[in-house]
Parts: structure tokens; C-alpha cells; sequence
């Protein structure tokens, strides 16, 4: 835990079970919400198949958990930390352009 409270600039147990209850409840909301989406535009299992299906859910989560997490980062009081996270993961997947100054 300590490496991981380094790594991140964490100062506190606390603060770093926060992170992970928020970490949760971003993938399982993100997850939960996903597929309502598909159901509104008339995506579903029955109407495509597995193969383009699952790959279309997966993209589709991708926006929400960002969103999400950013949003859930900060009704927890950890906003900084989760949008300096979030320009760190979309850098990393080479969506760094967003955040140039």
C-alpha cells in the first residue's frame, strides 16, 4: 500500500480507500449504464450478433467510465487526483493531444 500511496502523491489510508470505492463504483456504473445506451439506439443481443455486439458495448463504456469517474472523483472530494489521472490514462492511449496547452 505504501508504494502504491507513493506513487499516487497519497498522504493517507483514508483517502486511498476512497480512491478505490470510487474506482468501483465508476466501473460498475459505467458497466450499468452501458447497455441502456445500446438498448436506446436499438442495439441489443438479439439485433446483432455476440461478435459485434460485445465490441460495440466495451467502446460504449470507455466515454461513460470517464465521464464518471471525473464526476464520482469529485462528489468524493478527490478531484484533483482522479483529473490528473484521467489526462494520464487518455496520454497514454494517445488522446494527450486534448490536453495540450
Amino acid at each position: 500500500m505504501e508504494k502504491l500511496k507513493k506513487r499516487w502523491g497519497i498522504t493517507s489510508n483514508f483517502q486511498l480507500v476512497v480512491i478505490f470505492i470510487v474506482f468501483a463504483i465508476t466501473g460498475s456504473t459505467s458497466a450499468y449504464l452501458s447497455k441502456p445506451v445500446l438498448g436506446y439506439m436499438n442495439i441489443t443481443k438479439d439485433t446483432l450478433p455476440l461478435y459485434i455486439y460485445i465490441p460495440l458495448y466495451l467502446i460504449l463504456i470507455f466515454p461513460i467510465y470517464q465521464v464518471l469517474l471525473v464526476f464520482f472523483g469529485f462528489i468524493s472530494g478527490q478531484f484533483k487526483f482522479f483529473w490528473n489521472f484521467e489526462k494520464r490514462m487518455l496520454k497514454s492511449i494517445g488522446l494527450g493531444f486534448l490536453f495540450k496547452k
